[in-house]
């Protein structure tokens, strides 16, 4: 009878194939999940390798294989490019995916228990690496106390490549139901270029005056684009009272 070694070529190798006192796992239970490398973290969670390759080995090859080849470039990979890193099929994927998830939401969670934003520069950068190399427009609803403390977050619209639909309704009573007193928008260009279109600053103008009616202000509208971003309160198009003016459409002679 052949015996089982840990590298055959011909299996996929799991953490039950270590030996013991080497188990990812069991290190962790003895010292804590700290003592344990980025790809023994994940190896925890992937459970199998790949053919020749143990759990540790592949998720060494995922980091290898990802954006800063860190934990962090896990969000930034989408899942089918994720399945073309050897030994990641479709239910590995999205539990790399879904890790990654879990971790930006607890990350975004005990954040907004203490951010306060001062400005737009604080909004831009708190949410630039999420929106930035979105595919799709996604607008998304910020809600904030009177201090400016978010309070959380709603995602309005996903839109097609050019254009995102907003109901004001929708909006308002997002913001009266969490009990905010004012909101900000932010939403995306995947061209990368911040400018905003004609219909986002009427869009603008449509949720600043709903706003006004139900005693809720509109800071600002934030497009972001790939490293840059627009403040319609910069640019003078939201004033401090919370009307919108519209910049006049120029005509051609």
């Amino acid at each position: 009878m052949k015996k089982k070694t840990l590298h055959s070529e011909s299996e996929h190798i799991s953490l039950k194939d270590y030996p013991e006192t080497e188990k990812p796992d069991q290190r962790c239970l003895r010292n804590g999940p700290e003592c344990l490398s980025d790809a023994e973290l994940l190896s925890v969670i992937i459970r199998t390798g790949a053919e020749g390759m143990t759990a540790v080995e592949l998720c060494r090859g995922i980091l290898e294989s990802v954006p800063g080849k860190s934990l962090g470039g896990i969000s930034r990979t989408g899942i089918d490019r994720l399945m073309k890193i050897r030994g990641i099929g479709t239910v590995k994927a999205l539990q790399l995916k879904c890790v990654a998830e879990l971790s930006r939401r607890m990350a975004k969670r005990e954040m907004g228990k203490q951010i306060i934003f001062e400005g737009p520069d604080d909004i831009a950068a708190y949410y630039m690496e999420d929106f930035r190399r979105l595919e799709q427009e996604e607008l998304l609803l910020l809600l904030l106390n009177t201090r400016g403390a978010l309070m959380g977050e709603r995602l309005i619209s996903r839109g097609t490549v050019d254009r995102t639909v907003a109901s004001p309704r929708e909006v308002m009573i997002a913001a009266l139901e969490a009990r905010a007193v004012s909101i900000v928008l932010l939403h995306n260009h995947p061209s990368g270029d911040p400018t905003p279109s004609r219909d986002d600053l009427e869009m603008t103008e449509r949720m600043a005056i709903a706003g006004m009616l139900v005693g809720v202000c509109l800071l600002d509208h934030i497009v972001i684009g790939d490293g840059v971003y627009v403040s319609l309160r910069q640019a003078g198009v939201i004033r401090e009272n919370g009307m919108v003016d519209l910049p006049q459409e120029q005509t051609k002679d």
